[in-house]
């Protein structure tokens, strides 16, 4: 059994300033014991296949600049699982592309200079799974798999919703994120609703909390 923080995308080095003392509060008031990154913990905004920015950061620039704004969060939570998000595997899938043999390719702990996480696609914790979520809603992840799930990628949406039937109950719940909406990086979404800036905590797999970021 355990007391899992599970936080939201962050985007490096577009996550929105006071995110992580947000995360380190709600660790410390709910007594987590477990860390759960939900994935897209940089964003690759220079990679990216959409439209980038002209003006914006080039690729070295922004990895070392990712690498600077990861650092305070890995010396914080060192011992974390980062379920992989589409941002974070970008680089990966255009090696793929090239025909670049993975041998040739750097683990993201060491690319990111995070040695202690645990990069996967998948953790479970007491029989919730927590997936970065590009295949749909939690709520419909959830019936799929018939499992309890938590995931992030979607940016305006945090909630938690039970399924309940007559041998089971599971629930879907969003985690929300930590992005800069005013960042250039994420200019693609103006029009769009404003992200939901939260975390969630999930006590032994029955007891999940969302936690918005008071702005």
């Amino acid at each position: 059994m355990s007391r899992v923080l599970c936080i939201g995308d962050l985007h490096e080095p577009f996550c929105l300033e006071g995110y992580l003392d947000f995360c380190v509060d709600i660790y410390n008031s709910w007594d987590c014991d477990r860390i759960v990154f939900i994935g897209d913990v940089i964003d690759n905004h220079f990679s990216s296949y959409h439209e980038t920015d002209a003006d914006g950061l080039g690729g070295m620039d922004e990895l070392d600049l990712a690498i600077e704004k990861l650092k305070p969060w890995h010396d914080t939570f060192p011992d974390a699982d980062v379920t992989i998000g589409n941002h974070d595997r970008m680089i990966m899938r255009k090696a793929q592309s090239s025909n670049i043999p993975t041998h040739w390719i750097k683990e993201y702990k060491d690319a990111l200079n995070t040695p202690s996480w645990n990069f996967t696609e998948r953790v479970v914790v007491d029989n919730v799974q927590y997936i970065h979520g590009e295949g749909g809603t939690a709520r419909s992840r959830c019936i799929k798999d018939m499992q309890s799930t938590i995931q992030g990628h979607l940016h305006t949406q945090c909630y938690s919703e039970w399924k309940v039937g007559s041998r089971a109950r599971i629930f879907g719940a969003q985690v929300g994120c930590g992005i800069d909406k005013d960042a250039y990086a994420m200019a693609y979404a103006k029009n769009f609703p404003k992200p939901a800036i939260a975390c969630l905590v999930c006590i032994d797999g029955e007891t999940v909390i969302n936690e918005m970021m008071p702005l």
